[in-house]
């Protein structure tokens, strides 16, 4: 209980010191479709992915802890290690495939935590959604819980230089409508899932 505590609070100081400023003043975030994010049970939370700034973006902009996978190396480094543990973070060696990322997920959103996940597993240079994964669809089928849609726009292309000026894109996050998880672990109901995520993403991002 302590804990959960505790990491709420790191959590919202992160969100509201650091994430905000960045969010609002920089890329002047903008975020649409807010009545689509489900506010009472846990949900699963699936997005495209184009920069390492999308994990507290995202849920600084949907307004809810969501738990997001990161790399093991990570959390070896100093303070880094230690905020984003505090976060919620968990570590991942070989993707959703990973059996105690599975497991730790599955923890999380028994617990009513929501989590995030990049479908394509790692960021795409062109912002869209390509090779989707399935892991989000297996959770969604394990956990029986919605999988909720979002577009991060323009987050491939942060930072723009002319004759060695920055320019900052505008961040704009789009939230689709929730989708029911599978019916069945079968490869079919996975598959037909996961390609509706992905037409719904790349549909949002336009």
């Amino acid at each position: 209980m302590k804990n959960d505590i505790f990491q709420k609070l790191i959590y919202q100081l992160v969100s509201k010191l650091f994430v905000l400023p960045i969010y609002k003043c920089v890329f002047q975030g903008h975020l649409i479709g807010r009545e689509n994010i489900p506010q009472k049970d846990s949900f699963i939370m699936v997005s495209n992915h184009g920069s390492l700034l999308d994990p507290p973006l995202l849920g600084h902009a949907l307004g809810r802890n969501i738990s997001f996978m990161a790399k093991a190396e990570l959390f070896k480094i100093p303070f880094l290690g230690f905020v984003i543990k505090a976060c919620g973070a968990y570590p991942v060696k070989r993707g959703i495939a990973d059996k105690n990322t599975i497991k730790t997920a599955c923890k999380k959103l028994s617990n009513n935590n929501s989590i995030g996940i990049f479908i394509d597993g790692t960021r795409q240079t062109n912002g869209r959604v390509n090779k989707p994964k399935q892991g989000a669809a297996l959770l969604a089928f394990k956990n029986q819980k919605l999988l909720l849609p979002v577009a991060i726009v323009n987050s491939h292309r942060l930072i723009r230089f002319k004759f060695c000026i920055p320019f900052f894109s505008k961040i704009v996050i789009k939230v689709g409508k929730p989708i029911q998880p599978p019916q069945s672990s079968s490869r079919d109901h996975l598959n037909s899932v996961t390609m509706n995520l992905q037409a719904n993403i790349n549909n949002l991002i336009g």
